[in-house]
């Protein structure tokens, strides 16, 4: 019996809005602006890119989290975690920070530089109804730990989450065994190289583009996405992005969906109003963190 293969295409996109979160550091919000701008397990996609200090030097102060993980890669710069577990980790030019918030967590990130470049990304990846008051968890993973490989038709991806596939070859990244099963690759590409990849039939997918601009979608079907635009893919297979004149660099993202209703309050996220609110008590009652 034999299989077609069907090219996922671009479905919608969800252009980046300008805002600010912490003490005031300044980034850019694509998936997690709205309720409606979500890809299931994925709720919020931010962007921080910054030059100036007063962009991003008040960081991010201790506050809570419940019900979700993080997922913070840097590309430059050098941050610190610490949470009230006792956790201290420096985030560093292409290092990932993973971070369940599980039942509760209270945690800072601040910038450990006064000048100089500040860029990377959070990642907020919804956590399923039976996992979200287990007991929180934080990782630190190393560039070293980050496969990069070059692909055949030019250009180089990282794997931080998920299995690379190019051919024969299969390349695991250091993020393996979540419920959600994540595909996260960092893809750079040459001018009009094409990048090609599988992804579950079944899984919700969508691609950032933070340099340079792409076409997705087989060639009689293909859309551009452009700079700093979350493009939601269609269902299928594999999924085909060709880069733009000056070549393009973007994020790849795909999870089994929960499909689970979501409620969310800041900083909690949640199956239904009343946990919420059972969220808020616990957070002013000093009891979130407790086992």
């Amino acid at each position: 019996m034999s299989t077609t293969q069907s090219t996922r295409t671009l479905q919608r996109v969800i252009e980046s809005i300008p805002t600010s979160d912490g003490a005031g550091v300044k980034l850019r919000r694509s998936l997690g602006q709205s309720q409606d701008a979500r890809v299931d397990p994925f709720l919020m996609l931010d962007e921080f890119s910054a030059d100036a200090a007063a962009d991003y030097i008040a960081g991010f102060p201790a506050h809570p989290h419940r019900g979700f993980e993080t997922v913070t890669y840097m590309l430059d710069g050098h941050m610190r975690h610490e949470d009230h577990l006792g956790n201290r980790g420096e985030l560093k030019s292409g290092a990932v920070q993973w971070m369940s918030a599980g039942r509760g967590i209270i945690h800072s990130e601040m910038p450990q530089q006064d000048e100089g470049r500040m860029r990377g990304f959070q990642l907020w990846l919804n956590l399923p109804a039976r996992e979200k008051m287990k007991a929180p968890a934080y990782r630190d993973i190393q560039p070293a730990e980050i496969p990069v490989l070059d692909l055949p038709g030019g250009g180089r991806a990282k794997v931080i989450a998920g299995t690379l596939v190019t051919g024969a070859e299969r390349t695991p990244g250091p993020l393996q065994g979540l419920t959600t099963d994540p595909l996260y690759l960092d893809v750079e590409l040459p001018a009009v190289a094409t990048f090609v990849h599988p992804v579950n039939a079944g899984y919700n997918a969508f691609v950032y583009v933070f340099e340079g601009e792409v076409d997705i979608g087989p060639e009689d079907a293909a859309r551009r996405l452009k700079t700093r635009h979350a493009g939601v893919l269609s269902s299928g297979d594999s999924i085909e992005v060709k880069a733009g004149a000056g070549g393009a660099r973007f994020l790849l993202l795909a999870g089994r969906p929960l499909r689970e209703p979501v409620a969310q309050y800041g900083p909690f996220v949640m199956n239904s109003r009343e946990e919420i609110e059972q969220a808020i008590r616990d957070y002013r009652s000093g009891t979130l963190t407790r086992a």
